[in-house]
C-alpha cells in the first residue's frame, strides 16, 4: 500500500485515470474554452460529478432588441399604478421609443398603464405581426381614448394629373402680339370666335368647321370679341373704337355702335347689357333694347381699360387698366366702389369665382407679376402669390375650386392653381410667346390659349363636374394641327 499522501484535487476522476489525463486547450480564434478529455482506457466515462463550487465555461447568448420582433409576442405586463397626475399618452410614447413602434400600444388587461415589472402568464401569447413604418405619433399608437388626433392618420390625395402636352393645335395666322387686346372668346354653343388682322373666324369644336364672320376692310382691325351668355351673338370691338355686334348662327351684323374715340380693347356682357373699355380710358354701357349707343359711361381709369369682367349675378363689374388699378363698379353708380391700388404694373386678367360670392382674382404685367384675391364686400385682399412671369389671363374653373393663369414674359407658362392653398396643379408649356388669350369650353373640362406665335392650343386641365376624376389625355378631337383659316 502506498501510504504516500494524495493531494487532494477539486475533481473526483474515475478510476484509471489521473488529473494530467485532463487538460484546457485556448483557441485563438473565440473566447471560449473546451475541455479535452483523454482517456487511456477504452472505457467510456459514464459521469461526471461536479465539485462544490459549480462553474461552466460556455458561450453566452445576447439577445438584440431590435431584431428580436417584439411585436409578434403579446407582451401584456403587470400594471403598476399611475401617479396621480400623470400622463398616459407621454407614458406610451416613451414606451414607443424604448421598446418599438407596437409595444406602445399594450395595456393592461385591467385598462391601467403598463408597467415595466414582471411580465404575466401571457407573456409569450404569440399574434399576428403587423410590421409597418407606423410613426411613434400615430393615433394606433397613442390609442383612440389618449384624447390626441391627428390629420396625418388620413391618407393624403394624390395630386390631379393634368396632360402636360396640348391635345390639338390650330395655325391662327395675323394672331397679334399685342397685350392689351382679346381677341378669343369660347361660347356657350361650342363655338370658338378668333381675331385675326381685319377679320374674325368662327371654329365649330364638335366638327372642326371654320367660317368667315366678317371682315372690317384695310382700314379697321379686329380689337376684341365677346360672345353672349347665351351663344347667339357676339360682339367685336373695332380698332376704330366700334362696338359691332353679329348673329353668329346667320353670319349677319346686328348692330353698330359708337361712343369710343379709339380701339375697344376689351368687352363684357351681363345678361341684358353690354359694357366695353377703350384706349380712351372710359367704360361704356350698351343697352341693345334702346336706340343710343350707349346708357352711361364710367369714368376711373388713367390709361386705356384693358380688363372687364362681370359677377356671376351681375351686380358687380370689375374693370382692369394700364394705370395699374383694380376697379369695381356696381349698377347704381357712375364711380367706383372700390379702387384697388395694390397691383404695380398693368392689370388686365381678372376672373370672378364662381364658387364663392364677391371673390375675384387679379393679376399683374411684367412688374407685378402677382396674382391677388379680393374680398369685394369688404375690400381686403385675402392672398396673393408671385408666379414670377407676367399675368395675361386668368379664369376660374365652375367644377372645381381651382383657376388657371397664362404668363408672358419670361417663361410664357401657363398654371393651374388649387384654391385656396394656391398649390401648384400643373405647369404647362408649350407657346413660344406670351400667352396673351385664354378661353374655356362650355364643359369646363378644356380651355384654348393663344399667342403672338399664331398658334392656339387646346389643353385638357379641369375634370367634369360630375365625375371629378383624373382628366385623360384624349379630347373631342383627334390630334394634329390645322388651320384656322
Amino acid at each position: 500500500m502506498d501510504s504516500t499522501p494524495r493531494r487532494k484535487s477539486g475533481l473526483n476522476l474515475p478510476s484509471g485515470m489521473n488529473e494530467t489525463s485532463l487538460r484546457l486547450e485556448t483557441f485563438s480564434s473565440s473566447s471560449s474554452f473546451r475541455a479535452v478529455t483523454c482517456v487511456s482506457s477504452p472505457r467510456a466515462i459514464s459521469s461526471l460529478s461536479s465539485p462544490s463550487k459549480t462553474s461552466s465555461c460556455s458561450d453566452r447568448f445576447i439577445p438584440c432588441r431590435s431584431s428580436s420582433r417584439l411585436q409578434t409576442f403579446g407582451l401584456i405586463e403587470k400594471g403598476s399604478p399611475v401617479k396621480e397626475g400623470g400622463n398616459e399618452a407621454y407614458a406610451r410614447l416613451l414606451k414607443s421609443e424604448l421598446f418599438g413602434s407596437d409595444f406602445g400600444s399594450f395595456s393592461s388587461p385591467a385598462g391601467g398603464q403598463g408597467g415595466l415589472g414582471s411580465p404575466s402568464k401571457n407573456m409569450l401569447r404569440f399574434k399576428t405581426d403587423h410590421s409597418g413604418p407606423n410613426s411613434p405619433y400615430s393615433p394606433s399608437i397613442l390609442g383612440h381614448d389618449s384624447g390626441i388626433s391627428s390629420e396625418s392618420s388620413t391618407t393624403p390625395k394624390p395630386p390631379r394629373k393634368v396632360p402636360k402636352t396640348p391635345h390639338k393645335v390650330l395655325d391662327a395666322p395675323s394672331l397679334q402680339d399685342d397685350f392689351y387686346l382679346n381677341l378669343v372668346d369660347w361660347s356657350s354653343q361650342n363655338v370658338l370666335a378668333v381675331g385675326l388682322g381685319t377679320c374674325v373666324y368662327l371654329w365649330t369644336a364638335s366638327n372642326s368647321k371654320v367660317t368667315r364672320l366678317c371682315d372690317l376692310g384695310p382700314n379697321d382691325s379686329v380689337c376684341s370679341v365677346q360672345w353672349t351668355r347665351e351663344g347667339s351673338y357676339i360682339s367685336i370691338g373695332t380698332h376704330l373704337g366700334q362696338v359691332q355686334v353679329w348673329d353668329g348662327t346667320q353670319c349677319k351684323r346686328v348692330r353698330t355702335m359708337g361712343g369710343h374715340q379709339t380701339r375697344t380693347s376689351v368687352l363684357a356682357w351681363n345678361s341684358r347689357t353690354l359694357a366695353s373699355g377703350s384706349r380712351d380710358r372710359n367704360i361704356l354701357q350698351h343697352d341693345l333694347r334702346v336706340s343710343s349707343d350707349h346708357v352711361s359711361k364710367l369714368i376711373g381709369h388713367k390709361s386705356e381699360v384693358c380688363g372687364l369682367k362681370w359677377s356671376h349675378d351681375d351686380r358687380e363689374l370689375a374693370s382692369g387698366g394700364n394705370d395699374n388699378q383694380l376697379l369695381v363698379w356696381n349698377q347704381h353708380s357712375q364711380l367706383p366702389v372700390l379702387t384697388l391700388t395694390e397691383h404695380t404694373a398693368a392689370v388686365k386678367a381678372i376672373a370672378w369665382s364662381p364658387h364663392q360670392s364677391g371673390l375675384l382674382a387679379s393679376g399683374g404685367g411684367t412688374a407685378d407679376r402677382c396674382i391677388r384675391f379680393w374680398n369685394t364686400t369688404n375690400g381686403h385682399q385675402l392672398n396673393h402669390v408671385d408666379t414670377g412671369s407676367q399675368v395675361c389671363n386668368l379664369a376660374w374653373s365652375k367644377n372645381v375650386n381651382e383657376l388657371v393663369s397664362t404668363h408672358g414674359y419670361s417663361q410664357n407658362q401657363i398654371m393651374v392653381w388649387k384654391y385656396p392653398s394656391l398649390s401648384k396643379v400643373a405647369t404647362l408649356v408649350g407657346h413660344s410667346m406670351r400667352v396673351l388669350y385664354l378661353a374655356m369650353s362650355p364643359d369646363g373640362q378644356t380651355i384654348v390659349t393663344g399667342a403672338g406665335d399664331e398658334t392656339l392650343r387646346f389643353w385638357n386641365v379641369f375634370p367634369s363636374m360630375k365625375t371629378q376624376t383624373i382628366v385623360k389625355d384624349t379630347g373631342l378631337w383627334s390630334l394634329g394641327r390645322t388651320q384656322i383659316r
